[in-house]
């Protein structure tokens, strides 16, 4: 009998998670803490409590509260997570977490990088203005199936190779091997990092150039 309700208790205490979030979560640039987060908040919504704290959700993970509220934060600002208006049976507005956006994202992102594949060599040849040579297909190809690197990654490591103006493929491979050893697995995370290179290149430039001018105003000053 005992046995019996405990099996019963076992069914009743399911919880309906989308096997792709499993197996995709990092493809949408998503690490496993978020993925808890994610979980937590998904499982207080099947229970019809819309809007758990920051310490609620932290109550059954192993982060503190401030780093919850840190995961919840880029959640919000990736859009994969948002708050919505809802109305309850009273007529009063109240606030609710969404999934929506993410439940979305994963199922269409997927599909749009298999198209990507297709194009990808094509996008290479229009930057390089040239067909490509049978080694630099492979060099692709080596990113794609040995790699697993995502298309929408090959192509923003392509872009900024064409913002620094260091158009080759060895230049190409480090920036990927650069974010692989980041961490970075979002084309927006890539996009933030590219930014961020570049804008520390532009000091170091203008920092070489202050020190230049610097020694040349001292060697005119020397001449008199």
């Amino acid at each position: 009998m005992n046995e019996q309700y405990n099996i019963e208790q076992m069914l009743l205490d399911q919880m309906s998670v989308p096997m792709k979030l499993l197996t995709d979560y990092k493809k949408i640039g998503l690490h496993e803490y978020d993925v808890m987060v994610v979980l937590q908040i998904h499982r207080y919504l099947q229970k019809d409590e819309e809007f758990p704290t920051p310490s609620e959700l932290a109550s059954c993970l192993t982060i503190s509260v401030e780093q919850c509220m840190e995961i919840i934060r880029k959640l919000m600002q990736r859009n994969l997570l948002t708050i919505v208006q809802k109305e309850n049976e009273l007529g009063q507005l109240t606030e609710a977490y969404s999934l929506l956006l993410l439940w979305k994202k994963l199922y269409t992102e997927t599909k749009q990088e298999e198209n990507e594949e297709g194009t990808i060599f094509i996008l290479f040849e229009q930057e390089f203005g040239r067909p490509l040579s049978p080694f630099e297909i492979e060099t692709i190809s080596v990113w794609l199936d040995e790699d697993k690197m995502k298309p929408s990654l090959i192509k923003a490591a392509l872009r900024e190779a064409v913002l620094m103006s260091k158009l080759n493929f060895k230049y190409i491979d480090r920036i990927l091997r650069e974010w692989k050893r980041k961490g970075i697995r979002s084309v927006e995370q890539a996009r933030t990092e590219g930014e961020k290179f570049r804008s520390n290149q532009v000091t170091k430039h203008y920092e070489a150039e202050k020190r230049d001018t610097s020694i040349y105003f001292n060697w005119l000053e020397g001449d008199d």
